[in-house]
């Protein structure tokens, strides 16, 4: 089969190109980064997060946990970068991120059926065989020419808030450890919870909204 062309070098389209390649069908993989960077965008690896280290539940008894399984007996490399990478978070499958990234990074650039090119793809291309996994985080002339070929107005994607925090800026005499689902209070928890009642909270979501490049409203 002839080369396959692959935009966006995220989780989707790194897996798309590993699957590819270890069939033996060779990928050129397009990543705009280190070229252009979306505002989220911090890092020029591949298959970076730039919303949350959780890849959420790994329990098989849920339907993203069983997705996960089916991924991990199909040779997913995103589930190999999660194992090696992987931090406590309770029945969540976390990891740490720049390591996650860094680990999917290091093996698509030493597959020999994978080339990488860095620069970025405005339009949809007109090559036979493509795969377009540019993701929410679209480049504006990219997103606009899909808009043309979908006769779209307006795409959509819808994310929830997950600030970093400095662990020295939490007071401790407040927060406790407790995992999700856990009843037992202040039990030996993956997770620090942070109790707000409703001014405090919508005082931190002003907070955040107004940070320097913290968070992106479209």
């Amino acid at each position: 089969m002839d080369c396959i062309s692959i935009v966006g070098g995220g989780l989707a389209g790194s897996e798309a190109a590993w699957q590819l390649a270890v069939r033996g069908i060779p990928v050129q993989l397009f990543e705009m980064k280190p070229v252009s960077f979306s505002p989220a965008h911090k890092s020029p690896l591949l298959g970076e997060l730039v919303c949350s280290n959780s890849l959420r539940s790994d329990d098989i008894h849920s339907a993203v946990g069983l997705l996960k399984e089916e991924m991990r007996l199909a040779g997913s490399l995103i589930l190999q970068a999660a194992e090696a990478t992987r931090v406590p978070a309770g029945k969540a499958l976390a990891v740490d991120r720049k390591l996650f990234a860094q680990y999917i990074t290091d093996r698509i650039e030493s597959h020999p059926l994978i080339s990488i090119r860095r620069e970025e793809i405005t339009t949809v291309p007109t090559l036979e065989w493509t795969i377009l996994a540019t993701g929410p985080l679209t480049s504006e002339p990219l997103a606009q020419d899909l808009k043309r070929l979908l006769g779209e107005e307006y795409l959509y994607f819808y994310d929830a808030i997950a600030p970093i925090i400095s662990a020295d800026s939490l007071d401790y005499t407040i927060v406790f450890r407790q995992s999700r689902y856990d009843s037992t209070l202040n039990s030996a928890g993956d997770y620090l919870n942070c109790p707000m009642d409703r001014e405090q909270y919508e005082t931190f979501v002003n907070a955040l909204l107004g940070a320097d490049g913290g968070v992106r409203i479209i």
